[in-house]
């Protein structure tokens, strides 16, 4: 074991015993050490003798640090300015006859004074100079004549006695009180304080090339020969030393990382000491937690097993975890990397999946559970932006980056699958066991890696965690707004997905400012499905009374969509109208009930049902809210409904043929027909071509262009109320030759219906129209 690690006693210069009066005989030190060897089985606790030594060289360092007076920085200087600082030579003034005592007093070691290391770093002192360690350590003329001061029982074991009678129990105050050291310069220093010297200086030394090992970002060989100072080489050491380069102040920002990659090089180097440097780091990441979780990102990508043990004790306390977790969301949501400049002035990217990696490795240690909760929302929105991204999205050096971390890890062959694992992770951590169980059972997580496919997932994810866990579907519902807010937000659809499905297990008057102004600003994507998502969001928000009120505004914008050829767009259109105007108090304008009027006509004969029947309510409620001096504009656009309305009266849908009534009643007031309201009431509608007809013979044939359509309807009720009229018709079109022969050819082609109740019909207006016309004028 002597070959392998060097003796912190040799290096501390113990202080043989002296055997007083009555003292029984005892071993020497070094005999103790040769009889009691330090084990190398890493994983073995201390003997008595090694934590007496650690404890001794850990006085020994820190009464070091406090002689050159490091602390917190008072003022923020550069690494430039401070190497600016000229150092001293040990040769200039009278020191260099009192050095050379000193190192006369050190001779047979190969300790060199710290004042002659040419590296030494530079240290920070109270006050706005920073000066190297040398001009710190450096007597001056009043050192010169009086020794530093230093505590005796730093350099003493614990319970070392000092000759016969001397109390073992007195404290170092006492001992100092006591014993002073002599102020007189003629004096000869005695024994003790010449060894209390060098001990000091070495361990000064130590601390000198400990430190400039880790600003130089070299690595300490945990082994014999590994450096210059073979003490530096002991883990037990080393990890003493940054312990209280942390405590004492030395951690200031742009040393941070710096001392977390000289921590991952410690752990990497000592498996079986994993949690001695967990004091530091947590210290580290309270006071600096960017700089620290970058770091570890940008020293261990793939998280090897030093990396998790770090996330570990980075986690494990309540005050750094959550604000460690929502730095690790920011990165993943960042893709394919996140570039943050950590205090030193490092500006490289970190890679999202990077992120994932660490949050995989940090949801398997079964901790933090109430961080997780708290920053669930962040992870779980910016872990779905991933799984996209690294669908559609998959960039070389990305796909490079994941090879190696597969080779380390067993992971899946696509990042999207691992990130989809991830979500998986997250969701099982926090006992969302239904939705898990939902999502398999409806092949949700296999849609979910589909591009084309990956919002009908969200949407699906949604809904399963809005029936199941409604709080965190509120809070996911917070982030997508920020989210969705952007101007170029690359992820919109999806998060637009997830926000309508979700929308339905909340309270909508909570959020609806805040959701109303996202949805009418995508109203008019240039992609369809987007449309189609702002519109299912606002057939939920209409269903408020007071969302209602405050989404007439949109008005405008929904009139034009029921021109779109999406037959599903028109069809929500239709819907969101039917809700806005659903107030009997409201009055419509002039110019929005014209433009309504024109666009809902074309859609009595749409192929969908429920348009058909949403467009003719509609069509009605504009009848009846338009405001006075809006009606007389309006009349010529209505009277063209007139005869559509009629014959879907003979509609084989019941509710279309309801709702077809009502708005012909509607329209036949309007126009102050009243005639065919009479008509329309006693449900005489034999009676409504004829009547129609006779007191408008000049647009007969307007109306029989109207009707034609209607013969090749696919429902035979209609196609017999159209021939019937064409029929009726055609006795009102003497003097039209050209209009007739028409007339009489569509007839013509009607004998070969499918229907024989139609054909029939058909060949008797032919008859009857023929007859007509060859009859004799009067």
């Amino acid at each position: 074991m002597a070959g392998r690690h060097f003796s912190l006693g040799r290096c501390l210069g113990r202080k043989k015993k002296k055997d007083g009066p009555g003292t029984g005989p005892t071993r020497q030190p070094e005999e103790v050490e040769r009889s009691q060897p330090l084990q190398e089985d890493p994983g073995r606790a201390q003997t008595q003798e090694q934590d007496r030594t650690c404890g001794r060289f850990r006085r020994v360092a820190q009464a070091f640090l406090k002689f050159v007076g490091i602390r917190r920085r008072k003022t923020r200087i550069t690494p430039t300015e401070v190497m600016a600082q000229p150092d001293p030579t040990p040769s200039d003034g009278p020191m260099a006859e009192a050095d050379g005592a000193t190192t006369r007093g050190m001779a047979g070691t190969d300790i060199t004074p710290v004042q002659l290391l040419p590296n030494a770093p530079s240290l920070d002192i109270p006050g706005e100079r920073v000066v190297s360690v040398q001009e710190a350590v450096k007597p001056d003329r009043d050192l010169e004549q009086s020794p530093p001061r230093v505590p005796k029982l730093a350099w003493l074991k614990e319970g070392e006695e000092e000759g016969p009678g001397a109390a073992p129990s007195q404290q170092p105050e006492e001992v100092e009180r006591s014993q002073p050291l002599q102020e007189d310069p003629d004096r000869a220093r005695t024994q003790e304080q010449d060894r209390a010297r060098g001990r000091f200086r070495r361990a000064a030394q130590m601390v000198c090339e400990f430190t400039g090992c880790i600003w130089r970002e070299e690595t300490i060989a945990m082994g014999a020969g590994g450096t210059a100072n073979s003490a530096l080489s002991n883990a037990e050491t080393s990890a003493a030393l940054l312990d209280l380069l942390v405590e004492n102040g030395v951690s200031n920002a742009e040393k941070v990382p710096a001392l977390v990659r000289y921590i991952h090089r410690w752990l990497t180097a000592n498996a079986s000491a994993e949690r001695r440097l967990d004091k530091a780091l947590l210290a580290l990441v309270e006071a600096h937690p960017v700089d620290v979780v970058v770091t570890v990102l940008r020293s261990a990508p793939s998280c090897d097993r030093a990396a998790v043990t770090m996330w570990r004790t980075i986690i494990s306390s309540r005050s750094t975890a959550e604000s460690v977790l929502q730095i690790l969301a920011l990165v993943l949501g960042s893709w394919p990397a996140c570039s943050m400049c950590t205090s030193d002035g490092d500006e490289t990217e970190v890679f999202a999946l990077a992120a994932t990696l660490a949050l995989w490795k940090i949801l398997h240690l079964l901790c933090c559970t109430r961080a997780v909760r708290g920053c669930f929302p962040n992870l779980f929105v910016h872990l779905l932006f991933q799984v996209f991204f690294s669908t559609v999205q998959m960039l070389e050096e990305v796909d490079t980056f994941w090879r190696e971390c597969r080779k380390q890890h067993s992971l899946p062959t696509n990042p999207n699958r691992f990130a989809a694992l991830t979500i998986k992770a997250l969701l099982h951590h926090l006992r969302c066991e239904s939705v898990l169980v939902a999502m398999e059972r409806k092949r949700g997580w296999d849609t979910l890696l589909n591009a084309d496919t990956h919002h009908y997932a969200v949407g699906l994810l949604a809904r399963e965690m809005g029936s199941a866990c409604t709080t965190w579907c509120c809070s996911i519902l917070c982030c997508l707004l920020e989210l969705l807010s952007e101007e170029m937000c690359p992820w919109e659809l999806p998060a637009m997905a997830f926000l309508v499905e979700a929308l339905v297990y909340l309270e909508v008057t909570d959020c609806d400012e805040s959701i109303l102004p996202i949805l009418s600003r995508h109203l008019w994507s240039e992609c369809p499905e987007m449309r189609r998502q702002v519109l299912r969001g606002l057939v939920v928000l209409s269903q408020d009374a007071v969302t209602t009120k405050r989404m007439r505004s949109l008005t405008q914008s929904l009139i034009q969509l029921l021109w779109d050829p999406d037959v599903e767009l028109v069809r929500m259109t239709a819907t969101v109208l039917g809700f806005l105007l659903s107030d009997k108090d409201l009055r419509l304008s002039s110019p929005t009930a014209l433009q309504l009027a024109e666009a809902l006509q074309p859609l009595f004969d749409n192929a969908d049902s429920s348009v058909q029947l949403s467009s003719i309510l509609l069509f009605r409620g504009v009848t009846t809210m338009v405001e006075k001096k809006g009606k007389k504009p309006l009349k010529p656009h209505v009277r063209q409904s007139l005869l559509p309305l009629f014959f879907h009266c003979h509609d084989e849908n019941q509710r279309v043929a309801e709702a077809s009534g009502e708005a012909l009643l509607c329209v036949a007031s309007l126009v102050k027909r009243r005639d065919l309201e009479k008509i329309v009431k006693k449900k005489e509608l034999w009676r409504f071509s004829e009547c129609l007809l006779e007191k408008e013979r000049s647009r007969v044939a307007e109306y029989l262009r109207q009707a034609l359509p209607y013969l090749e309807s696919p429902q035979e009720p209609l196609r017999e109320a159209a021939v019937r009229f064409t029929g009726m018709a055609g006795r009102y079109m003497r003097g039209q030759p050209e209009e007739l022969q028409d007339i009489m050819d569509t007839l013509q082609a009607m004998r070969n219906d499918s229907s024989p109740s139609v054909s029939s019909l058909a060949l008797q207006s032919f008859h009857v129209i023929e007859a007509v016309h060859r009859a004799p004028s009067c």
